[in-house]
């Protein structure tokens, strides 16, 4: 296909993904707006309501008190029939201003603006393989590009693949399935971000919360605890009976009360324990259920999915036996002992032990579901990771799914161009590495591309083995451990020179290749932190002996003799190019990488030019 035709291709579809966006907004702008109608006419009401009530009161004021009493309730029903209808209407309109919310962040990170998605940037690590060199985390990273995870554990599961990819083929297209069926769920995966919307600020891990506490006295361990929390209720109704038919004196109500205080308080302390574990987490447990609710209603097509949504379900189809079932009942168990405390949380706690008995609901809710606690929230997890894996294959109709070769080493692409750069600015370059023992020296002028093109190879390389899209024409990949050495830097903490840095790195990688690990290396000028002539011999001296250990990549490097490594391995060294082409005292770049050795250089033209070299 003509470049251009595919251009004009690709430019069909991104604008295919704007209308929807904004069509989805208008929708629910349009909802939102007659919601607001309905809010002000049910408030509108309730204060008519109220007036009304008031009013006919006063007119019936010399009425008997049931005939008020009547009256009353002919208004008071409706009122809390309107509040109830009020608060359900309050519900959606935040709902839809959360799918508003959504598509206006999408708009604005199709436009290559990410600020509203979290990118990580406690992840960016020097000492990671590669994740430094090709911007995965922080500000205008990948992960920022591709974040939309609303769950601590999603976040952690989308971090992880983006750190250690898949390296197997039958991992990675497992994934690619999962990724592409979600992808086509558009619905579900609003849905999930808007629900989880309320929480995701918050980012609690509350995997751990309750697991089983093992050789911890329990409160319902205790047997005369069980007979309390039912012989108090029961004293209190023998007591007030007995006041009442005037057969005890009232002072023996006053007698129990204290004696009740005393008791309700007996396991104070480990109600207190329990209940800081679980405080406040009502409304992300709720929350969480409302998500987990969401995925066992679905049907899924693809294993990885249906394996994840099984864990969920449980082996039984009884709603009782899910972990929506079992979540929402701990988020009412916990909301009803942060209430411990208020007026009438202590009230009921001195008639019938109410904190004991929550205590002891949350101690069986542990005892019986602790040991899935972990597999529900990982599969929660799982889906909030899918999510955004698929919004990202959404978002991006234009790129493709990569072939998966099964031979080490084969990376070939046409057309590979960088996800962080504008669509419109974005040139794109073949890559062709055939075979293990195969190096590309990519050679050229400052400013040309070189770098640019290292992040472009490793970024859409990492994006394949993740099971994701790449933003290329076509891609066959071997999904070797990625090393990259880009931006090696010094360390005045452990006392480290920069050239030191660079030497440790090289250490690793030839270390990882002594132990038979198959790497996929991309190096950007390397010993760099040495004199010209060092650097030139040990260059020199390390190529040959990543070629011997059977090695293959890419390296940059300005030194232009370097290519003439293609003489000595013919069939293991390439030569390719980015030049800076200088006419009519202009320098001007084609970013378009071609065969070859560079022929111009740059730097001397360039410090002229902004007057810093005096030279004839």
């Amino acid at each position: 296909m003509h470049p251009q035709q595919n251009k004009s291709m690709e430019q069909k579809k991104t604008d295919e993904i704007y209308h929807f966006y904004r069509t989805e907004k208008e929708k629910h702008s349009t909802a939102l707006r007659k919601l607001k109608k309905s809010i002000h006419h049910t408030g509108t009401a309730r204060l008519l309501l109220i007036i009304g009530m008031i009013a006919a009161l006063w007119l019936c004021r010399d009425s008997e008190l049931p005939a008020l009493i009547a009256i009353a309730a002919t208004f008071l029903l409706p009122f809390l029939i309107l509040v109830v209808y009020h608060a359900k209407l309050h519900a959606r309109h935040a709902c839809e201003e959360g799918y508003i919310r959504l598509c206006e962040n999408e708009l604005k990170a199709l436009d290559y603006d990410f600020s509203a998605f979290d990118g990580a940037p406690e992840q960016i690590d020097p000492q990671h393989s590669f994740s430094l060199d090709l911007d995965l985390f922080g500000e205008h990273s990948l992960f920022q590009s591709a974040n939309r995870t609303i769950t601590q554990m999603g976040r952690e599961m989308l971090i992880s693949l983006f750190k250690q990819p898949f390296d197997t083929k039958s991992e990675i297209l497992t994934y690619q399935k999962g990724v592409r069926e979600i992808s086509d769920m558009y619905a579900f995966r609003h849905k999930f971000r808007v629900t989880g919307e309320a929480v995701s600020k918050e980012m609690k891990d509350i995997r751990f919360l309750f697991s089983e506490d093992s050789g911890q006295k329990r409160i319902s361990d205790s047997a005369p605890l069980k007979v309390l929390i039912w012989l108090t209720p029961a004293i209190w109704v023998l007591l007030i009976a007995g006041c009442t038919l005037n057969i005890l004196p009232v002072n023996a109500l006053w007698i129990y009360f204290v004696i009740s205080f005393m008791t309700a308080n007996l396991p104070a302390r480990r109600i207190q324990k329990l209940h800081v574990s679980v405080s406040k987490t009502e409304n992300i447990l709720k929350t969480y259920s409302h998500l987990m609710e969401q995925i066992e209603k679905e049907q899924f097509r693809s294993a990885i999915l249906q394996a994840y949504m099984q864990k969920l379900n449980g082996k039984s189809a009884n709603k009782k036996s899910s972990a929506s079932f079992a979540i929402k009942k701990l988020s009412r168990n916990t909301g009803a002992l942060d209430q411990r405390f208020s007026t009438m949380g202590i009230i009921l706690n001195l008639i019938y032990m109410r904190d004991t008995r929550q205590a002891i609901r949350l101690e069986q809710w542990k005892k019986e579901y602790s040991g899935k606690i972990k597999e529900w929230f990982d599969a929660l997890g799982a889906f909030d990771a899918f999510c955004s894996t698929g919004a990202f294959a959404f978002n991006h109709p234009d790129y493709v799914y990569p072939t998966i070769s099964e031979s080490y080493f084969l990376m070939d692409g046409k057309d590979l161009g960088h996800p962080l750069l504008h669509r419109d600015k974005c040139v794109r370059n073949d890559i062709h590495i055939l075979d293990s023992k195969y190096f590309l020296i990519v050679t050229g002028a400052n400013m040309a591309g070189k770098s640019t093109y290292l992040r472009t190879a490793g970024v859409n390389f990492i994006l394949a083995c993740m099971g994701m899209p790449v933003c290329a024409e076509s891609l066959t990949f071997y999904p070797a451990h990625l090393v990259t050495s880009l931006r090696t830097a010094d360390s005045l903490i452990s006392n480290e020179s920069y050239f030191f840095a660079e030497l440790k790195r090289l250490k690793m990688i030839i270390d990882r290749l002594d132990a038979g690990e198959r790497l996929f290396l991309i190096l950007d000028e390397i010993l760099k932190g040495t004199n010209s002539v060092d650097k030139q011999k040990g260059s020199f001296a390390l190529i040959k002996q990543l070629v011997r250990k059977g090695a293959c990549g890419i390296i940059a490097t300005h030194d232009l003799l370097l290519g003439t490594l293609s003489a000595t391995f013919p069939d293991n060294v390439y030569n390719r190019r980015f030049e800076a082409d200088i006419q009519n005292d202009e320098l001007t770049f084609s970013y378009k990488i071609r065969e070859g050795v560079a022929q111009n250089m740059n730097a001397i033209f360039l410090m002229k030019k902004m007057g810093i070299s005096g030279d004839e």
